[in-house]
């Protein structure tokens, strides 16, 4: 039986989340030191995030407070 090839979405490096939200990548580690900014994980010793998780975070940021 075949199975359909998976269609995953590469993580981003820090580099390239800075690029996509046009912040310096120092923002980023700044926002991560302080629990601030979207969530992200640690594979090994770099950093990685999950465009489907930005894009919520992004999201996020636009919701009234309750």
């Amino acid at each position: 039986m075949k199975r359909a090839p998976v269609a995953v979405e590469p993580l981003w490096t820090a580099p390239d989340l800075a690029h996509y939200l046009g912040v310096p990548v120092k923002t980023l580690y700044q926002w991560k030191w302080r629990g601030e900014g979207p969530p992200v994980r640690k594979i090994g010793r770099h950093l990685r995030y999950d465009p489907s998780e930005v894009r919520r975070w992004l999201a996020s940021l636009d919701a009234p407070a309750a």
